[in-house]
């Protein structure tokens, strides 16, 4: 990592949110540059009492500084974006209120500064608190015009500030207006990419699930048989796979009917899930047929994970919409071998299987 990254890091976080309040800050802190540089201007070409100008430039880079700090600690002092907006609008209200007090004949300028501020507000704050920082400011100034009036006539004429404070209270108002559309506007956006993230969640879902028992499906099954195999052979993990077979399936269809025998479908992914491990994958393969992977799990435990998924099957009672059903399965079990295909693999456990039916049904053949 360059030193102009360790430097990024330390300055504004790795946080994306955290980042982002730290940009918000600093074009914020550029604002106030601009203020500051007004300001130094005034009291360069005497329009500007310098001590004032210098008091006022000193509490500004301050009150900049000092408030790095709550913007970079936000997540430790659970500061929500907008408490921290609202005390920055307050200050930069302040701030630029009183920079307008004291510039003399350039004082409409600062005008502009003040809506700017209130416009990056807007990213942070709702409709409501918009508002009220509007009205603040607005307040603010008007208080700030009338005292300077009474203060110095004839360097605050009543009719320009007048005409200054209905340009500020227009612009603010026009502001406010805004930022309430903006903010409707964002909470569409933001209510409409979490539908949109619900559809997509929805849609790979029903790409990766078996619509009858919401068991993994084949697609996705040999996708992540793929990825087993492959960490398999870097690795040398062991891999087992076994393919599994309700006994005389057709007959519950044939006796009991096509929805009955969903039904038994529904039933046997459910308890036969109930008997594998956290880190098994068990997938409907086709029909009756279903296929379970074991990862990092040697012939002996897999052969152990499939007995208890036998004796549990067995010991179950299956709804046939009449009377219960004794179910039972037979398996086959192999390991992967190493730089052999997948499919070789998935062909030795159905040899496997197809010996277990032969043998007599109800039980796990290990290859």
């Amino acid at each position: 990592m360059t030193f102009a990254s360790h430097l990024s890091h330390a300055f504004v976080g790795t946080d994306a949110r955290l980042r982002r309040q730290v940009v918000y800050w600093a074009i914020t802190v550029g604002l106030y540059a601009v203020c500051v540089l007004l300001l130094v201007f005034q009291s360069r070409v005497g329009v500007a009492d310098p001590d004032v100008v210098s008091m006022l430039v000193t509490i500004l880079v301050a009150g900049t500084l000092l408030f790095y700090l709550p913007v970079r600690m936000s997540g430790r002092l659970a500061l929500s974006p907008s408490m921290l907006a609202m005390a920055q609008a307050v200050f930069a209200i302040g701030c630029i209120v009183a920079a307008y007090a004291v510039v003399g004949p350039a004082r409409a300028s600062t005008l502009a500064i003040l809506v700017v501020v209130l416009v990056f507000c807007a990213f942070a704050l709702t409709p409501r608190q918009s508002y009220g920082m509007s009205m603040f400011a607005i307040a603010l100034l008007g208080a700030a015009m009338v005292a300077m009036n009474r203060l110095e006539p004839d360097r605050y004429p009543a009719s320009q500030e007048l005409v200054n404070f209905t340009l500020a209270a227009s612009m603010l108002a026009a502001v406010t207006f805004l930022t309430g559309r903006l903010s409707l506007l964002r909470d569409k956006l933001k209510t409409q990419r979490a539908e949109l993230a619900q559809a997509l969640a929805r849609i790979q879902e029903l790409a990766t699930r078996d619509d009858l028992t919401l068991l993994t499906n084949r697609r996705h099954m040999n996708e992540l048989l793929a990825y087993e195999k492959e960490r398999h052979d870097r690795k040398g993990h062991a891999l087992s796979v076994a393919l599994l077979d309700i006994d005389w399936f057709k007959r519950v269809n044939d006796a009991c009917g096509h929805a009955a025998g969903d039904e038994v479908l529904r039933d046997f992914a459910q308890q036969a899930l109930s008997a594998v491990r956290a880190t098994d994958v068990l997938a409907r393969w086709g029909g009756e047929e279903f296929l379970l992977m074991l990862p990092d799990t040697e012939p002996q435990a897999a052969a152990l994970v499939l007995e208890r998924m036998r004796t549990r099957i067995a010991a179950h009672a299956f709804s046939s919409g009449e009377s219960p059903l004794k179910i039972s399965f037979s398996g086959g079990l192999t390991v992967a071998r190493k730089g052999e295909a997948i499919a070789a693999t998935i062909a030795r456990a159905d040899a496997a299987l197809y010996a277990a039916k032969a043998a007599g049904r109800d039980r796990i053949v290990n290859v």
